[in-house]
């Protein structure tokens, strides 16, 4: 039996994050272990479903893309302090990066793309930082010590090409010199989209059957999603239960 529905982007974040909270790794490493959560506007939705509770989540980014003509301050001041958790208490002041050098297997880091290559489970992430910013600092402990790398990812981000292809091509010196080319920086992790956080939160098996929108739906997902009658009415029901979810505006705008 199938059904489907669409999902905007908001919405899409909202259900990854529920299905990351609800995943047998994170809810151990709550319980007996670390938990690190990088920043970026999918893990924003995390932290609110790992805390319980609403933030700002314009303040729980760094890097960003927004139209032309639209200062990136205008999204929020990257001002909340990270996520970091010790058997599911916040650790006062902790630093995500610092908190990779206490953490071991068992644990778990969260970090966010910007495109997914989905048939070989590969995450890019766009590097602006001169060092490799979160990923530069981390990513090399995560692998030595068995760290589990959880890559929440929207549908939105599929690309084409393979990433390390893309990566390596990125990384090339003859960048143009007034815009030079921005790297991408290959992840290997367990990928969470919406087809991940279904099948944990549902039962079910969803697949891609279109993407895009407009007024407010740009990056939206139509999923088809197949199971039994009683799974795929969990699967409604929660859809239904995201539908007022709001797009992440702007929280300054330009005087009329």
């Amino acid at each position: 039996m199938r059904t489907s529905f669409v999902l905007t982007v908001a919405q899409s974040k909202r259900l990854i994050a529920k299905g990351v909270a609800r995943m047998p790794e994170v809810e151990q490493a709550l319980a007996n272990g670390m938990v690190a959560i990088g920043r970026g506007t999918t893990n924003a939705y995390i932290v609110e479903e790992i805390l319980g509770k609403a933030i700002t989540k314009q303040d729980y980014v760094l890097g960003r893309t927004l139209p032309p003509g639209v200062p990136g301050g205008w999204l929020g001041g990257s001002t909340a302090g990270d996520i970091v958790l010790r058997r599911g208490q916040l650790v006062e002041e902790g630093e995500v990066a610092a908190a990779v050098e206490e953490m071991g297997a068992g644990d778990v880091f969260i970090k966010g793309g910007n495109a997914l290559d989905y048939q070989r489970k590969v995450v890019g992430v766009l590097i602006g930082h001169p060092t490799g910013g979160t990923v530069g600092a981390t990513y090399g402990t995560i692998v030595s010590r068995k760290i589990h790398l959880i890559l929440p990812i929207g549908l939105e981000k599929l690309v084409c090409e393979d990433i390390v292809s893309l990566s390596v091509d990125s990384r090339q010196p003859d960048s143009h010199p007034d815009k030079p080319c921005v790297s991408l920086f290959p992840l290997v992790g367990t990928v969470v989209t919406e087809l991940e956080a279904l099948a944990l939160l549902c039962g079910v098996k969803a697949r891609l059957l279109s993407s895009g929108g407009v007024a407010g739906a740009e990056g939206a997902v139509w999923l088809m999603v197949e199971g039994d009658k009683e799974s795929l009415d969990r699967a409604l029901a929660l859809h239904g239960s995201l539908e007022g979810e709001p797009n992440m505006g702007l929280t300054r705008r330009p005087k009329e």
